[in-house]
């Protein structure tokens, strides 16, 4: 009696998968009518979002200033991973982090409008196209889909054109340049263009529509050509190897060198060294894997919108805390339920994380966990059916301007063509998208003389492949025990309390939360009141200013922004900027991909330094998806949400406090991908400090600092359950680097067994039969993390290690900790990708790291002895 069929009204559950209704040409006839008249009064709320593609390779050369791009989008930036991963741990779901939800894009109906545009309208003309314009910050409220194409297929004919002048000049002069103006040509040949497409894919990653979708997919192609151009440039290359092996190398700066080496390895890993038809398959690949990328993506975040629960009966949510029950009335009055409340229903639960998550929790109803759990588990799944984008909300679109005329009647047509069995429905299944990625990465690394893609991914990181393995079964011997006796406890917990049979995986979560309660006597709900959003930002800008010796200020109306809840800020050293960031908060699954990371939106740079002026400052996005407002409450935020923007804001110092002048290597540009989520973990750590919490754990409405008894117990918490957690994120790390190194796709094992086998031996309960946790494994398909899941582990290893200075120094000790914090910041944020990684960390730490300050940290260190 769980599920219902809606309208039935005798039950009070049902499940939404909303499916797109039948079409016939009359109607489409009718619609074709009404968009040209423009007298359309169909709502087009639902043409919905999905998430940054991380669709432009790492390349050499001038298109190295685009590789960021992918890193922060569902990359090193991507916090999610590790802290989500706690609760889903200490609380053990099957599942990384939140996803957005969106409609998908469909590639033929980008094409048919292409980068042809639609040139005839005024918005879209070279001089009025926002994504042309030289202002000092991007104009995120002027651009739409309508942009994308015409303003980079312009972008990309400069590059193309200053590409073709440079390789002509280098050919005349033998390949001899001298260095700084060569890379200072680079840097501007990829900047502007670098810059516009991190436009287009942030809005796609906040603010996405379908259009805007289509328009990214139809461009992408010629994006990728552009970057295998480039990358590929023998003469590029040549003039490189001129630098590095002639007399200048030796007079240019730590920076310049670490430069010419990466652009050289780069260059080698993307291919310039091959010819003939071994080229072209080269090419080849790099497009399909772009494609599969962003329809990995796009598969996720279709399914995860594909599904909710409407629930009527107050005595099917028992358990669930106020928090959720009023984000579940918000989203059922978004969904046409006018007069739901959080106290009387309906409530409306959907798999986006803040939704998803307190279920697995706090439900009471095992039923509905279950539901929930198996939903999620199989997102993007054979078993995932997929939502339509109605023809009216698309017919809305087009009358209020969202989507171009030519564009809307091709997207129409195909919803026309669908229905009437002319063109066949997209599958979100995204099992042998997953089969076709590992296929073609292996076949790439066998063009590139590697054994596998293992070894292409670490050849730009601090680890080798067998080193990364190697770390990650020395922290599982040391964390296995301690994983079995969690697991007991767990077991034994919940029999006290009732429960007979064995612990399903929609259990584990409940009852964990259950036995943390009753050891720490806290629920996680008692401390939201004591983390409001405003506060706790208070308290986060005054750690930077303490830590580091800067100011951050608010900045509003300086920027445009692209959504009204944005927030503009500013940092200033010594009375003087020298940094900006953007702060979007809040989810928003009808429009904005799930997780949270930072991007960067400029970098510092003397070449591209305006007129006038000595540096162009940089300026990064930070983008979290925490509770919204409810009602006249402000964000009330969950520890670990918490957590999460001390995280994200780790990222951004480092590509805010550079001192790097070569826009090349500033901030988060070339740091090895295993170091670069130091930063942001070391960050992490100050959650847990008095002199930080007593700053913004302040309640919301009386002021009244936390009770010092209830922070006690958040403190001893700390790391329960930390064996589980660390044994979940060495099953992510080592399944992905089998599966990009030993395994053969279409073979008799597929992906999904190999999912289970690494985790008889890492994980203590095993995964259901049905479950597609790959399916959605969005980082190492669709981000940056293929072959380097491992360096969250990694890199902090090396976090513990930098925090330990600070307790060395003594957390009491005021002057010692803003000792130390400036010599971090002149250090681990300032040198950027500009030296070496393991010389960074010396160059703080005095040594070489070890892996103790980790294990004592994690409450592990005793099994190390």
């Amino acid at each position: 009696g769980l599920l219902s069929e809606e309208g039935s009204g005798k039950e009070s559950m049902r499940v939404r998968t909303l499916w797109f209704g039948t079409a016939t040409l009359v109607v489409v006839s009718v619609l074709f009518a009404t968009v040209q008249q423009g007298v359309c009064t169909e709502n087009s709320s639902g043409v919905m979002p999905p998430p940054k593609t991380g669709i432009v390779p790492a390349f050499a050369g001038a298109a190295r200033a685009l590789a960021p791009r992918i890193r922060s989008a569902l990359a090193s930036t991507c916090r999610a991973a590790p802290n989500l991963a706690r609760s889903l741990v200490q609380n053990p779901i099957k599942k990384l982090r939140g996803r957005a939800t969106t409609r998908h894009g469909d590639v033929a109906a980008a094409a048919a409008t292409g980068l042809r545009g639609t040139t005839s309208s005024a918005a879209t003309s070279a001089s009025s196209n926002p994504l042309l314009a030289s202002a000092d910050f991007p104009l995120y409220d002027q651009v739409t889909s309508e942009h994308v194409a015409p303003g980079m297929k312009a972008l990309i004919g400069e590059a193309e054109t200053a590409l073709g002048a440079l390789e002509a000049r280098l050919v005349k002069d033998n390949y001899e340049i001298k260095c700084s103006e060569f890379l200072a040509e680079l840097e501007r040949m990829s900047d502007r263009i670098g810059r516009a497409w991190g436009v287009v894919n942030h809005l796609k990653a906040v603010k996405d529509t379908e259009a805007l979708r289509n328009a990214v997919e139809a461009v992408q192609p010629t994006v990728v050509t552009f970057n295998l151009k480039t990358s590929q440039s023998e003469a590029v290359y040549r003039a490189f190897k001129t630098i590095m092996e002639g007399p200048q190398f030796a007079s240019l700066s730590p920076a310049q060198k670490r430069i010419v080496e990466n652009e050289i390895r780069d260059a080698q890993l993307s291919g310039v060294a091959l010819e003939g038809e071994q080229k072209e398959r080269f090419n080849a690949i790099q497009q399909e894997l772009a494609k599969l990328s962003t329809s990995f993506s796009n598969n996720v975040l279709d399914s995860t919108k594909a599904f909710t629960v409407r629930i009527t009966k107050k005595e099917e949510v028992v358990g669930l805390p106020a928090s959720a029950l009023g984000l579940a009335s918000q989203t059922a009055v978004s969904r046409g339920d006018k007069d739901s409340t959080a106290e009387n229903g309906p409530w409306i639960f959907t798999l986006d994380g803040p939704s998803f998550l307190p279920v697995q929790q706090h439900a009471k109803n095992r039923a509905l966990r279950e539901l929930l759990y198996e939903q999620y588990i199989t997102r993007a799944s054979e078993k995932t059916v997929a939502k339509e984008t109605q023809m009216g909300e698309i017919a809305g679109a087009i009358k209020d301007g969202t989507v171009g005329k030519r564009q809307g009647l091709v997207m129409l047509a195909k919803r026309a063509a669908q229905k009437i069995g002319m063109s066949e429905e997209k599958s979100l299944d995204n099992t042998p998208i997953i089969e076709k990625i590992l296929a073609l990465k292996f076949e790439r690394a066998q063009l590139l003389g590697k054994r596998h893609h293992a070894d292409v991914s670490t050849a730009s990181k601090m680890a080798t492949f067998e080193g990364a393995m190697k770390l990650m079964e020395d922290l599982r011997a040391k964390s296995y025990d301690f994983a079995v006796t969690e697991m007991d406890e767990l077991k034994a917990f919940a029999k006290k309390q009732g429960f007979e049979g064995d612990l399903k995986s929609w259990d584990l979560t409940y009852y964990a939360e259950r036995m943390r309660e009753a050891m720490y006597s806290y629920q996680e709900e008692d401390l939201r009141p004591y983390f409001s959003l405003p506060r706790v930002l208070d308290g986060l800008f005054s750690l930077v200013t303490r830590l580091f010796d800067v100011e951050i200020v608010a900045a509003d109306g300086k920027a445009p922004v692209w959504d009204k809840d944005v927030r503009f800020f500013q940092i200033n050293r010594n009375s003087q900027p020298v940094a900006y960031f953007y702060l979007d908060p809040y989810s928003r699954p009808a429009e904005k991909r799930g997780g949270a990371w930072m991007d960067e939106c400029a970098s510092r740079s003397k070449t591209m330094a305006a007129a006038g002026e000595v540096l162009r400052l940089p300026i990064a996005h930070m983008v979290c998806n925490q509770s919204p407002p409810v009602g006249d409450q402000p964000s009330l935020m969950t520890f670990r949400e918490v957590e999460t923007l001390f995280h994200e804001i780790g990222h951004a110092l480092q590509h805010m406090l550079t001192t790097q002048e070569e826009g090349l290597v500033a901030g988060i540009r070339g740091v090895e991908w295993d170091a670069v989520e130091t930063p942001s973990q070391f960050m992490e750590n100050w959650c847990y400090d008095k002199s930080t919490v007593d700053k913004m754990a302040k309640h919301y409405e009386t002021g009244e600092t936390i009770p010092v008894d209830l922070w006690n117990k958040v403190k001893a918490a700390k790391n329960y359950r930390a064996g589980s957690m660390m044994m979940r994120q060495l099953q992510f790390s080592v399944t992905d680097l089998q599966l990009h190194s030993g395994f053969q796709p279409g073979g008799d094992k597929t992906v999904h067994d190999l999912y289970k086998e690494v985790a008889k031996t890492y994980q203590i309960q095993q995964p259901l039969e049905y479950d597609r946790f790959l399916c959605g494994f969005s980082h190492i398909f669709a981000g940056g993390y293929s072959a380097g899941y491992y360096s969250y582990k990694w890199a902090e290893v090396l976090s513990a290690d930098c925090f330990a200075a600070f307790e060395e120094a003594g957390l009491d000790n005021e002057d010692k900790v803003k000792e130390t914090g400036v010599r971090f910041r002149d250090t681990v944020l300032a040198m950027g990708g500009g030296a070496a990684a393991p010389e960074v960390f010396k160059e703080f730490r005095g040594r070489d790291p070890t892996p103790d300050a980790l294990l004592r940290h994690s409450g592990l260190a005793v099994a190390a002895a």
